[in-house]
Formats: C-alpha cells, structure tokens, sequence
C-alpha cells in the first residue's frame, strides 16, 4: 500500500531542498521524522509536515495500515516557477535575481524495499566491473 503527499511552491531553491531530501530517501518514517527533526536546514521543518502529511494519507486510506512499517520508499525534488525581481545596482543600473522554488513529493509504502540514496532505484543490480 502506498500514499503520496505533495508541496508544492516551497519557496526554497530546489538544490538546498535535495540536500535534506537525500537524508530520508529509503528510511523508515518514525527514523526520518527524527531526522527532520534535529536537521539545521530551513526546508527541514516544512519537510517533517510533509512526510507526517503523508502518514496521515496512507491512515486515511486504509485504516489496517501500520504506521510502525512505514517506509519513505521514494522522495523528489522538481523545480517550481521562479519569482524574478530587481535588485538596484550601482549607477543607476538594475540587477535581476530569481527566487526559485521548489516541488516537493513523497511517497511512503509498506512494501520494504532497500532504495538506492542517490538514484531512488531498488538495489540488487549486478554492479559495474571496473
């Protein structure tokens, strides 16, 4: 059994999102909400709402669920719109700079399989002989 939750119009750069994303890929929830917790980084708090978001969807979808066995089976980070705005320059000139924001999904299963951090791919493939 699976359920997604989705945030969207996180405003923070995609980039600084996936650098607390790769923490919990493949943990279990009660381990990445601890996680969360104790990280330094801004989108962590918003991040902890959106994995507890999730467990709160899979109760709702089947209530027989335990949320004990819960797994953060994939998570990812899409680029949203960017806001672009001026910055006064020197001389009378402008600067442009955009503020990104971010997409975030999570998909939290029952099914425990072992995912890869990097590529969100299950392991078991025949590595690549050097």
């Amino acid at each position: 059994m699976e359920a997604t939750a989705t945030l969207r119009y996180l405003k923070a750069s995609p980039q600084k999102v996936r650098l607390v994303v790769d923490l919990v890929r493949g943990k279990k929830v009660e381990e990445a909400l601890q996680i969360l917790r104790f990280t330094k980084k801004s989108a962590a708090k918003d991040l902890e709402k959106l994995v507890r978001s999730a467990v709160a969807n899979a109760e709702v979808k089947d209530s027989a669920v335990d949320t004990d066995e819960l797994v953060v089976s994939k998570i990812y980070v899409n680029e949203g719109p960017r806001e672009k705005r001026i910055q006064p320059a020197p001389m009378g000139r402008a600067f442009g700079i955009q503020k990104r924001k971010a997409h975030v999904t999570v998909h939290v299963s029952d099914d425990v399989k072992a995912v890869n951090e990097r590529t969100g791919q299950a392991r078991g493939r025949a590595r690549a002989k050097k």
